[in-house]
């Protein structure tokens, strides 16, 4: 696949995708977004991918937000329009059935951190910035931010961070649970490869499940959650994979899955 916003490439069941446009630190146009999700789709029912890692060309941003000469050139209901449409492709992004790890590695803001919010896991570059400026702007989030941002941190911290417009660097955002880890700029990727290996040792099934079931159940009452992932947990027992785990544990053995 040719690609003009994006570099794209697989390697030990890894999807690469990096953001690149760093003479623009790679804001977020609208090729863009759909050059990210034409990427994604190449790879969902790959069964040579196990998961992805997202990050941004450069040394100095991961996506340091919307490119703003596309935004000034809205009108309320194009404007209205494009949010629709990207967090559509922000929802395909959650909802991904392999994980999807967003490596941090400069300036997060705007719209490049409603894309990192979306990613199953965040790992952030000791100088990465995290913020939600658009209120600088006159404007307010509309890829999710003010949705995904909440859920993650709590509504207290969220509000102060939207409606300020503040800039937290790695360190504080790991403190509030934005992040789920902070590396070295020079073993950020290592550190998300690292966290992928692991998970490609486990049932393929399983961990699609699991996605599922917390990406899913985050819109439910708990009620309704627990339900789900019942009803999950119960599919996972039609597999060869269960078989495989649970004798392989007796055996006292690795388990050699199949996703099958």
């Amino acid at each position: 696949m040719s690609f003009q916003n994006i570099l794209f490439e697989t390697k030990n069941k890894i999807a690469y995708l990096t953001l690149n446009r760093p003479d623009k630190l790679n804001a977020l146009n609208w090729r863009t977004m759909q050059e990210l999700q034409q990427a994604l789709a190449a790879v969902k029912d790959d069964s040579n991918v196990g998961g992805v890692i997202l990050t941004g060309a450069g040394e100095k941003a991961f996506a340091a937000g919307a490119d703003i000469g596309e935004l000034a050139q809205q009108t309320p209901v194009s404007a209205k329009e494009f949010s629709l449409q990207s967090q559509e492709i922000l929802r395909f992004v959650e909802h991904f059935p392999k994980p999807i790890i967003a490596a941090v590695n400069g300036f997060c803001l705007g719209g490049g951190s409603e894309l990192a919010l979306a990613c199953h896991m965040r790992v952030a570059s000791e100088k990465a910035k995290f913020g939600q400026p658009e209120v600088n702007l006159g404007i307010m989030c509309g890829n999710g931010g003010s949705q995904r941002l909440p859920r993650l941190i709590g509504k207290g911290r969220a509000i102060e961070l939207l409606i300020t417009g503040n800039m937290i660097d790695a360190a504080e955002a790991y403190r509030l649970g934005w992040v789920n880890h902070v590396t070295p700029p020079d073993q950020l990727i290592a550190k998300c490869e690292e966290i992928l290996q692991t998970v490609f040792k486990k049932g393929p099934i399983a961990v699609k499940l699991t996605l599922e079931a917390v990406m899913h159940g985050l819109d439910m009452t708990l009620e309704e959650g627990v339900q789900l992932e019942s009803n999950l947990f119960g599919m996972c027992f039609s597999t060869e994979d269960m078989k495989e785990g649970t004798k392989a544990f007796l055996e006292k053995r690795a388990a050699n899955f199949q996703g099958k």
